[in-house]
């Protein structure tokens, strides 16, 4: 008579078919990375076992292995979170110092053009009033002769300019900004210069010994347009200077009220 096995439902499984079970649980989650390996102090502490079944060595993992597995797989969750937090971060302040560092770049050079234009803007003014300006024709000198001074010296009856004291070499300047018409001979006037004015007006400059400029030549307030002399009709050195409406003889003006009003002291 054979006797059957039972087999019903409450029938525990055999040692053999739990270790297998076990097994096959361990190697799933070593495959997967989720554990590279297992300690034995870990598995000795759930009572793991392990069996020789001929040519095959099986541990037993209990719940709390599992647990431990889930935690460590938390944690490295965890950790893989933390350092993408971190590069976020650092991703957004490296971005923040760029943009602020490109504001400041940025602030700087409005701030160093703004800088820039305010002097440009300085200078041509300061060269506007230079050009604008006028000076003496003979620097640290002074009147001898006035306008309008009779005498048979002059073809005219009277001073048709004013003389300034002046040494032979002197310095003569122009005194304001204009464009050179004349220079060269000027008869009774001998080497001589004239100038038109950027206002319209005419200066002329006369008796010099040398002369530093030519016709078409653009003078600018004290630049030296030859040295004083006493050519021509001259009772000795010195420099005649006149003013006038037109570049021809007989339209001159007072020189010295034409000096003054344009802040010569003379």
């Amino acid at each position: 008579m054979a006797f059957t096995r039972a087999t019903g439902k409450h029938r525990r499984p055999s040692r053999l078919t739990r270790t297998t079970a076990n097994v096959a649980g361990v190697a799933a989650l070593t495959t997967t990375g989720v554990i590279g390996g297992l300690a034995a102090p870990a598995l000795a502490a759930d009572g793991a076992a392990v069996e020789h079944t001929g040519l095959t060595q099986a541990i037993s993992v209990g719940d709390s292995l599992a647990e431990s597995i889930d935690a460590q797989a938390a944690a490295q969750q965890q950790a893989a979170d933390d350092a993408a937090a971190a590069k976020k971060a650092e991703e957004a302040a490296k971005k923040k110092a760029a943009e602020a560092k490109r504001k400041a770049e940025a602030e700087a050079k409005a701030k160093a053009k703004k800088e820039r234009e305010v002097k440009e803007r300085a200078a041509r003014e300061a060269e506007r009033k230079r050009l604008n300006t006028y000076v003496a024709p003979v620097e640290g000198s002074y009147v001898s002769t006035g306008y309008q001074t009779g005498g048979a010296m002059w073809s005219s009856g009277s001073h048709t300019g004013i003389d300034f004291h002046a040494a032979s070499g002197t310095s003569v300047h122009a005194v304001g900004s204009g464009t050179v018409v004349e220079a060269g001979w000027g008869g009774a006037y001998g080497n001589n210069v004239v100038i038109k004015m950027n206002d319209g007006t005419y200066t002329q400059y006369g008796h010099m010994s040398s002369l530093g400029v030519s016709v078409g030549q653009a003078v600018t307030p004290g630049q030296q347009i030859g040295l004083s002399g006493s050519t021509g009709n001259s009772s000795g050195p010195h420099l005649h200077f006149e003013a006038r409406t037109g570049e021809e003889y007989g339209t001159d003006i007072d020189p010295t009220a034409y000096l003054r009003s344009h802040g010569v002291n003379v």
